[in-house]
Formats: structure tokens, C-alpha cells, sequence
């Protein structure tokens, strides 16, 4: 497909996805006045809505492994590449409810930050350094215990260019040790179809892998840590079946 063709394409997406984004964070507000499950639940609409609408604009498919490998009867947490903006939509509908780790900045982003703080984010401040992995485990231990909600952290605290891994921090893998719950890691190739910092959407296959449950309590952080990098590396590739004798 050529550039321009993209770039027209891409330019109706996004002019759906604002209209959508401004159509939610203003009617939205009125769920203020609702139970916090509800809101979850409507909300989850402009996610599921604005890819839809990358499908139906841009030729963009998703194909996803390991969801049978999700236990949905217990909280847990979800250490996620972070290579796109898609996935801060899509996971909304491939994981159970969920609360995001994120940057606080992103809470002062007119219409989207309002609806963002909705859902009740683990919006934390980054250059705090001690204080904001205390604040970290704190409110993740009140979503997961209180709210029965899963923790989804992206511990490369930045997007990366599509194929390559970030260095990882140590406040995902800190939270499970202390939380004592199974840790999934889910790769993607988004940033091949959506890259990072780019108008331009391309049509194509966004592939997701998500690993079997780790138990934290058998691993250290480094560990952990060993883990999903290799995970969001090699999660994508196929597997080889060795040969019978």
C-alpha cells in the first residue's frame, strides 16, 4: 500500500478516534455518579469502539495467544511491552478488569486524562524515586484486595521502537513478590502497525503472546525481571516441537 493511501486512511482513523475520545470524556462525566463497576464497563465501549474503527479504517487484525493460560478467578498482575498506544486500548478487552500503572502526567491531558482518571489509574510520579514505589504498592494492594481488579504495569516505563526491549525497572516485579500472585508477561508487535510517536497507522496483523502464570514467591526480582525481557523478546517467535527419536 502506498504512503498516501496510508496517510488517508490513517487521517479518517484519527478523525474517528477524537471524535470519540471528546464524544466520551464529555457525556462521560456524568458517570462520576455511577458505581465504579459500571463505569469500567461503559468506558471500556470507547476502547472497544476505537479499534473497531482501526479495523474497519486502517486493515489493522489482531491475533492473540495464551488467554487460556489467564486464571480470571484471581487478582494478578500483568507485566506488558510497551512498544504502542495500542495496547493501553486493546487490553481493556483481552484482559479481566484491570487497573494501569501510568505516569500521573497523563491524568492532565484535557478530555482524555478526565475519562482516563474514571477508571481509577495507579497514576504514579515517576522522578519520586522511593515514594513512588511506595505509592505503587500501596494502591495496588487496594485495587487487588478491595476491587478484586487485576494490576497491569509496563516495566520499560517507556515506549520502545517496535523489536527492541527497554531496560526494565524493578516496580512490577517488587509488587508481585509482595503481593504473592501469579505474573503473566504479554508481548506484541504493535509498534510494527502503530509505531510509536507516528500518525500513520499500516494495514497488517498486530500479534499478541501472553505467557503461562509465573509464582513470584520462587523468583527474585532480577529473576522476574529476566523473565518478561526474555519474554517480550522471544514471546512472538515460534515455538519448534522437538523430533520424535
Amino acid at each position: 500500500m502506498n504512503k498516501t493511501r496510508v496517510f488517508i486512511r490513517s487521517l479518517v482513523f484519527e478523525t474517528g478516534r477524537v471524535s470519540l475520545t471528546l464524544l466520551f470524556a464529555v457525556f462521560g462525566q456524568l458517570l462520576w455518579l455511577t458505581p465504579y463497576r459500571m463505569r469500567y464497563y461503559l468506558l471500556g465501549y470507547w476502547a472497544r469502539l476505537t479499534l473497531a474503527w482501526l479495523r474497519i479504517t486502517c486493515g489493522v487484525k489482531v491475533s492473540v495467544m495464551g488467554l487460556e493460560h489467564l486464571d480470571r478467578r484471581q487478582p494478578s498482575i500483568v507485566m506488558a511491552h510497551h512498544e504502542s498506544a495500542w495496547e493501553t486500548l486493546a487490553l481493556h478487552g483481552l484482559l479481566p478488569r484491570h487497573t494501569y500503572v501510568l505516569k500521573r502526567e497523563l491524568m492532565w491531558i484535557p478530555f482524555f486524562g478526565w475519562t482516563l482518571a474514571m477508571l481509577k489509574p495507579i497514576a504514579i510520579n515517576r522522578s519520586a524515586g522511593a515514594k513512588a514505589l511506595k505509592q505503587l504498592l500501596q494502591q495496588a494492594k487496594q485495587h487487588m484486595q478491595e476491587r478484586g481488579d487485576w494490576v497491569v504495569i509496563f516495566p520499560e516505563g517507556t515506549r520502545v521502537p517496535t523489536g527492541t526491549v527497554g531496560k526494565l525497572g524493578s516496580g512490577g516485579a517488587r509488587l508481585a513478590q509482595q503481593m504473592q500472585v501469579p505474573v503473566y508477561f504479554l508481548t506484541h508487535n504493535a509498534g510494527a502497525i502503530w509505531p510509536k510517536k507516528s500518525f500513520l497507522k499500516y494495514p497488517g496483523e498486530i500479534k499478541v503472546a501472553i505467557s503461562p502464570a509465573v509464582n513470584a514467591a520462587d523468583l527474585s526480582i532480577d529473576q522476574l525481571n529476566s523473565h518478561a525481557k526474555e519474554w517480550f523478546a522471544t514471546g512472538l517467535q515460534p515455538k519448534r516441537v522437538p523430533k520424535a527419536e
